[in-house]
């Protein structure tokens, strides 16, 4: 892709309007918290201490609506907090000698961009900690009023996190709707195989779902009876759908036993489907009859024989389980050491550290960005100080909120956040120019802009620059300052700030595109130790364990996601390919999808403990392993991986001549010469 053209994409992601689910109570809720730091600060120390703690209620909110499982209060004081320390250090440091206070952003900046490994939460908080710190050191003039000022400031965090307690709205919600999600994902599923029995399924709602079923130990015990145990029969559902449907293993392509399997589908979707809404809304399930009754019918076993007829009575019995999981109010209680545990914040402290050290290496995209934002913020705030403007801060400041680790956030945002301010302080001017606002009035004005850009938000950054530009013009009028003192001054420094973050990507760049091939030899590679953990429990029913298969499944999803990530930013990206076309790209990743769902297959099939061994599994699984291994290694270096050691155990080897295991093994070997087709030039 050619600059131009990136540009030109970049500029119209920037500035595009989505339509996006709004949540008004939970903005107004955070606008309310907002109000009450301005107003008793107005009221009780002045508009000077009103802003500082303006500043600690709407960053602290701000990171209440990320995204994030963690609990909403812990977020705001965390915010808060960290805010008030930037705060209080930049003083102390900043108001004694000019190039300490330079140093002090530098490495202020350096470890806002290194926290971005531990994830864009933490990312963000950090950015806005860097910015706030720019603003609020030219505050205060003592040390006692630095320290007020920064007791303010988290003082806004505390009232943030304390209104979320008092006032909760729609208490698991998120957690609702991401199970819900999960659940209606494999209802369409189910009912894309009534037509399509090789549909593809994306694991991400299954992924986002166990996220979200992450919780602390408190947590645990107050979570709803239909939030546990919902999570996992469904992810047991979906290889038992895909097996049902597939004409490999499962029913004829054509004929009655083909028209029982495409009831059945549509009768799973049904029932996956009342599951979703009846979790999502808190309600009980509402199921219509006829759907249990083709799930139960006592004539499938006249239609359906072999692996069909295991896999319909396995799903019969996982959508009676689904459906007993999610009742709510069904007096069952969450067992914390059942559940999976996220970590307290204080337990968060050295995995953030071990993650910002992983990145500490030549190569990383994180350690990259970090040395962007720090090599531009710093030269922001020496040109800001050059330049005839006042509020010299606002061009770095606007740097590191619009800097992201990769190329296309980046542009984007810049657009987006020039535009928005261009929007913004006129229509913000406006209105001051025809009410002349008071103190009161210009903190009301606030407020509102404020409350605007939370509910707002999602829609797009464009959008919420708007209001974040007017919320300043209003907040700084508060003070007493004109709009003519701020307006200029602020749109140019913004434009300045977006052209130096642009440039930063541009001069120091972490291109994704050369990465593409470690990505797909990385998924490939999982895929590889997924499925020889799977064919070990066909190879040693007895002493298997399902744990393995699992952690492999994780795995090779994740390393999915990493691809489908970079791929995306790849996109993107003013860089022409190095050895892996577009094309090409998405041919490997169709048949790497392919390879999992055949995995998956096997998967749904698993013998009992009981069973002894399958000849030829284990044989089949060390063949795997060793060539997805070889496999990787050859894409890395350019090379077209072969398959002829698994070939070999297909041709030669003692599998089965008839059943699951052969037919899903060869499709296995299908995907794989499809992964090397892709790959030749």
């Amino acid at each position: 892709m050619s600059w131009l053209r990136a540009l030109k994409d970049t500029a119209r992601a920037g500035m595009t309007v989505e339509r996006a689910p709004l949540e008004p109570l939970i903005a107004l809720r955070a606008a309310a918290g907002l109000a009450l730091v301005i107003g008793a600060g107005l009221a009780l120390f002045g508009p000077g201490s009103a802003a500082s703690s303006a500043f600690g209620a709407f960053m602290a909110a701000l990171a209440t609506l990320q995204k994030s499982w963690r609990p909403r209060p812990v977020l705001a004081l965390a915010s808060g907090l960290t805010l008030a320390v930037s705060t209080f250090v930049g003083y102390l440091v900043g108001s004694s000698h000019a190039g300490l206070f330079l140093a002090l952003l530098a490495a202020w900046a350096f470890a806002a961009g290194m926290v971005w490994a531990a994830g864009p939460t933490a990312g963000i908080i950090a950015s806005g900690n860097v910015a706030i710190m720019l603003v609020t050191v030219t505050l205060p003039t003592s040390v006692p009023q630095a320290a007020g000022h920064a007791a303010l400031i988290a003082a806004g965090g505390v009232v943030q996190a304390l209104l979320i307690v008092l006032f909760p709205v729609r208490r698991w919600g998120a957690q609702r709707d991401a199970l819900a999600d999960a659940l209606a994902a494999e209802a369409d599923y189910a009912r894309r195989l009534r037509q399509d029995p090789v549909a593809p399924f994306d694991p991400q709602p299954l992924m986002t779902a166990r996220d979200a079923a992450t919780v602390t130990v408190r947590q645990a015990r107050r979570r709803p009876a239909e939030l546990h145990g919902a999570r996992g029969l469904a992810e047991r559902v979906r290889p038992v759908l895909a097996s049902l449907a597939d004409p490999a293993v499962g029913a004829p392509a054509e004929g009655p036993a083909r028209d029982r399997v495409r009831e059945l589908l549509a009768a799973a979707g049904e029932v996956l489907d009342a599951a979703a809404h009846a979790i999502r809304h808190g309600d009980p399930v509402r199921l219509p009859a006829p759907d249990l009754a083709v799930l139960k019918s006592p004539d499938t076993a006249d239609v359906l024989t072999g692996a069909p007829l295991r896999a319909a009575r396995r799903l019969a019995a996982l959508l009676d389980d689904v459906l007993e999981t999610v009742e709510p109010r069904s007096g069952r209680t969450a067992d914390p050491g059942e559940s999976m545990l996220r970590p307290t914040l204080p337990g968060l402290v050295p995995l953030a550290w071990n993650a910002v050290r992983a990145e500490l290496r030549p190569g990383s995209a994180v350690l990259r960005h970090a040395l962007r934002v720090t090599a531009v913020v710093c030269a922001g705030s020496l040109i800001g100080h050059v330049l005839p403007f006042g509020h010299a801060y606002w061009a770095p400041m606007a740097s590191v909120m619009i800097m992201r680790p990769d190329f296309s956030q980046t542009y984007s945002r810049a657009v987006a956040r020039f535009g928005g301010t261009l929007v913004g302080v006129a229509v913000a001017t406006g209105i001051v120019q025809l009410a002349q606002p008071g103190m009161y009035l210009s903190g009301f004005l606030a407020v509102v802009s404020a409350g605007l850009m939370y509910v707002l938000m999602r829609t797009g950054y464009a959008v919420a620059q708007v209001f974040v530009s007017a919320y300043v013009v209003f907040l700084l009028g508060m003070g007493g300052v004109r709009w003519d003192q701020t307006v200029p001054d602020r749109v140019a420094l913004t434009l300045l700030g977006g052209l130096l973050a642009m440039l930063g990507y541009a001069l120091y760049p972490a291109w994704e595109t050369p990465r593409l091939r470690t990505r797909l030899a990385d998924w490939l590679a999982a895929a590889g130790r997924y499925a020889a953990a799977v064919l070990g429990q066909y190879a040693d029913p007895a002493r298997a364990r399902r744990a393995d298969v699992r952690e492999a499944l994780l795995a090779v999803r994740d390393a999915r996601v990493a691809w489908q990530d970079a791929l995306g930013r790849a996109a993107g990206e003013p860089v022409r390919h190095r050895g892996l076309s577009r094309a090409a790209a998405d041919d490997a990743g169709d048949a790497l999808a392919a390879l999992g769902r055949g995995v998956m297959l096997l998967e749904a099939h698993f013998p009992d403990r009981a069973h002894p061994p399958v000849p030829g599994a284990a044989e089949l699984a060390r063949a795997l392993r060793s060539a997805t291994e070889a496999g990787a290694t050859a894409v890395r270096e350019r090379r077209i991986p072969r398959w002829d050691e698994v070939r070999a155990v297909l041709a030669d080897g003692d599998l089965p001549e008839e059943g699951v295991l052969r037919a899903a093994a060869e499709q296995l070997l299908d995907s794989l010469d499809e992964v090397s087709n892709a790959l030749c030039p």
